[in-house]
């Protein structure tokens, strides 16, 4: 029986990145999945985003060079976090790079860009699960790293918003606490 879409919503939750495998998606699957990640609001239709795929030996290649930067930034760099950001996209067989695609001075204000690219993650993310991947949203230093937005190509007015890691589920995710909703609404009530 499928969920409903509510039912979905209601049990979304991500799977942490090391607990993906193989299989990733397959090359039909990912038409599908950036399909529907550019099905998002876009103010202009400026598509204020693009992706980069990392998969295959790129995976290890990327995180090995991560540590080699954090290492000569900081030759006394904790060996753990050296280590993770050395094994953080081995675990997913595919992890794609959104990247905000800015468009300065235009109408649309560049935040509403910002955010349609978010968007466009969250629906990777979303879309992954659906066709029963697991798949975690992850960014860490390299997101917002200038020598990483080197290596990727990124022009000056681009910047990596999300690493979207997806794979086959090894494990469950756990059910984490959620806020209590009604307690984050409040209602307008305008100043003088």
């Amino acid at each position: 029986m499928t969920d409903t879409p509510l039912a979905f919503l209601q049990r979304r939750q991500s799977v942490p990145s090391k607990a993906l495998g193989e299989p990733g998606p397959d090359a039909a699957q990912l038409k599908i999945l950036l399909d529907l990640a550019v099905r998002v609001p876009d103010h202009g239709r400026l598509t204020p985003w693009r992706f980069i795929r990392i998969a295959g030996a790129q995976r290890a290649a990327f995180g090995t060079r991560l540590a080699d930067l954090m290492l000569a930034r900081d030759p006394t760099a904790d060996p753990a976090k050296v280590d993770k950001e050395r094994h953080r996209y081995i675990h997913a067989p595919l992890v794609m790079a959104v990247v905000a695609s800015l468009t300065a001075g235009h109408k649309v204000p560049e935040q509403e860009q910002l955010l349609s690219a978010g968007l466009a993650a969250y629906n990777l993310l979303l879309g992954a699960q659906v066709l029963g991947f697991g798949a975690q949203w992850l960014t860490g230093f390299a997101a917002y790293d200038v020598e990483v937005a080197r290596w990727f190509g990124l022009a000056a007015h681009e910047r990596i918003v999300a690493f979207v890691h997806i794979g086959t589920p090894r494990e469950p995710g756990a059910e984490r606490a959620r806020p209590d909703a009604l307690a984050r609404l409040s209602d307008l009530a305008l100043a003088d």
